[in-house]
């Protein structure tokens, strides 16, 4: 059977088979037979193919990893375990979006403390001039979703409150060529903040602050499911969510 994702995936690349073979060291026959016959590559092979073009392991091949490699290549993803959002150093920030090169990725209600980083809303912009997609996905300040998650953090409409407070913040960047801004209606578990294939996840927990709750560094590793399962999640608020100008 064909392997119609390798060759999707080639597609969207806009690589040739000879390309992929060169860089992944192999016989261009070679990288046919992956594609019309469904053979598995060698696991060093696998790990070249996913990262030239740029998707998981697991998704080209997901027969070929058993669940303890999965689990494996999963806990190598986890950088730092922060006790709480404020822990992480604010520099941490700038240097995750800093180091993106292909994408920057927002969800969260609010996350004033970002808006409010002037340098962050610049790097933002700049990021987008570069030819960085930049997505930022805000909480809609009307839903019972925010008003609900206000209560559970007990500042009431003051989430809201500071919804509308970064509408203000992030003007700088309405309209920029590259820059999207949405608002979600979703129950969210987690703020996610992408940087590429690094991800500071800040996790929910009813009746605290999300600056008080804990957060994860995590960096995709070939072969995890961690990230992957975050991004996951934020392409489906993504594909949900409405223009914030519309």
């Amino acid at each position: 059977m064909a392997n119609e994702r390798l060759r999707a995936a080639l597609l969207e690349r806009g690589a040739s088979v000879a390309e992929l073979a060169e860089a992944v060291a192999v016989d261009p026959k070679t990288v046919e037979r992956w594609i019309t016959r469904g053979r598995t590559p060698y696991r060093k092979h696998r790990y070249a193919v996913a990262s030239f073009l740029h998707v998981d392991e697991g998704y080209l091949w997901p027969d070929a990893l058993s669940s303890e490699q999965v689990a494996s290549a999963s806990e190598s993803e986890i950088l730092t375990v922060y006790p709480h959002r404020w822990a992480i150093p604010r520099d941490a920030w700038g240097r995750l979006f800093a180091a993106a090169e292909r994408e920057i990725g927002v969800l969260v209600y609010s996350a004033l403390f970002l808006a409010e980083y002037a340098g962050i809303v610049r790097m933002f912009s700049e990021k987008a001039a570069a030819g960085v997609r930049v997505r930022i996905l805000l909480g809609d300040p009307d839903s019972p979703q925010v008003a609900e998650r206000g209560e559970e953090e007990g500042v009431g409409e003051g989430m809201a409150a500071r919804i509308r407070n970064a509408f203000v913040l992030y003007k700088p960047l309405r309209g920029l060529d590259g820059v999207e801004i949405r608002l979600h209606r979703t129950v969210l578990y987690n703020s996610i903040y992408r940087s590429d294939d690094q991800i500071l996840v800040n996790t929910h927990i009813y009746g605290a602050t999300a600056a008080n709750s804990p957060a994860l560094h995590l960096q995709r590793v070939p072969g995890g499911d961690m990230v992957t399962t975050y991004l996951e999640s934020f392409e489906r608020v993504w594909d949900e969510a409405t223009p914030l100008d519309s």
